[in-house]
C-alpha cells in the first residue's frame, strides 16, 4: 500500500474534521493517511462486496476521473457489472425507470442500425441519429445491461461524485467508498480512507476487488 501511494492525503488546509482519526501525521503540509486503519477498513469493505457478488448481486462501479476510468471499466466488464466511467447522469438511480427508457431507446437504435433498418431515412436524418447514438453511448453504455437497481455501489472519490452518492443514499443502496482526507466519512456503509486521485493507488484497490470478485465466482458456482 505504501509503494502504491495510498497514504497520500490532501493538503492540511482541506482536511475534513471527521477524517482526522484516519491521519497519521502531516508532512510538508500534506496529510499522511494511517495505512493500518486503511487496511482494516479495506478488508471489511472487500469482504462485503465479495458477499454481494457471491449471492449473485450486482455492484455498480463509479469512477469518472482519468486515473480511475480504465480500471473501473475493465473490472466492470470482466464481471458484468454496471459502471459509470465518463459522466454520471442525474437520475440514474433516483429516476431509474425514466433513465431505463432512454437506455432502451439507445439499445433499439443500435440494433436497428445493425439490422439496416435506418437505411430508410435520409442521409441527413441518419447523421442526426448517429450523433444521438454517439452521445447516448457516452452516457449509457456502462448501464446498458442494468435492468434493475444494483445491490451495492462502489465509488472512488466521494467529493467528485457527490450526485451519485446522494442518489444511492436516497434509494437506500449500500455504499462502499474510497475517500481522501478532504471528504466527510459519515453516512457510508463502508469506507476506505486512501489516496483517491493517483492511478497506482486506485489500481491497487481495484486489484483487491478483482481478487475478491474472482473468488466469489468460484464460491457461487459451487452453491
Amino acid at each position: 500500500m505504501t509503494k502504491a501511494g495510498l497514504f497520500y492525503g490532501r493538503g492540511k488546509t482541506k482536511t475534513y474534521p471527521k477524517m482526522r482519526q484516519f491521519i497519521l501525521t502531516t508532512r510538508s503540509g500534506i496529510e499522511v493517511i494511517n495505512l493500518e486503519k486503511t487496511a482494516v477498513l479495506m478488508e471489511k469493505a472487500v469482504v462485503f462486496l465479495k458477499e454481494v457478488a457471491e449471492k449473485g448481486g450486482k455492484v455498480m462501479l463509479v469512477g469518472t476521473q482519468p486515473a480511475a476510468r480504465n480500471a473501473i471499466k475493465e473490472l466492470a466488464l470482466k464481471f458484468n457489472f454496471p459502471y459509470v466511467a465518463d459522466k454520471w447522469v442525474g437520475g440514474t438511480l433516483t429516476n431509474f425507470d425514466i433513465i431505463r427508457k432512454r437506455v432502451e431507446y439507445y439499445i433499439k437504435l443500435k440494433n436497428d442500425k445493425k439490422a439496416g433498418k435506418l437505411e430508410k431515412y435520409t442521409k441527413k436524418e441518419r447523421s442526426v441519429l448517429d450523433k444521438e447514438m454517439e452521445k447516448m453511448e457516452f452516457l449509457f453504455e456502462g448501464v446498458r445491461e442494468m435492468e434493475k437497481l444494483p445491490e451495492a455501489i462502489f465509488v472512488i472519490n466521494t467529493v467528485m461524485h457527490g450526485t451519485a452518492v446522494r442518489e444511492a443514499k436516497k434509494v437506500g443502496i449500500p455504499l462502499v467508498v474510497v475517500l481522501n482526507t478532504d471528504a466527510n466519512p459519515a453516512g457510508f456503509n463502508y469506507i476506505i480512507p486512501a489516496n483517491d486521485s493517483a492511478k497506482p493507488a486506485i489500481e491497487f484497490i481495484i486489484n483487491k476487488l478483482d481478487e475478491a470478485f474472482e473468488a466469489s465466482k468460484k464460491v457461487s458456482s459451487n452453491l
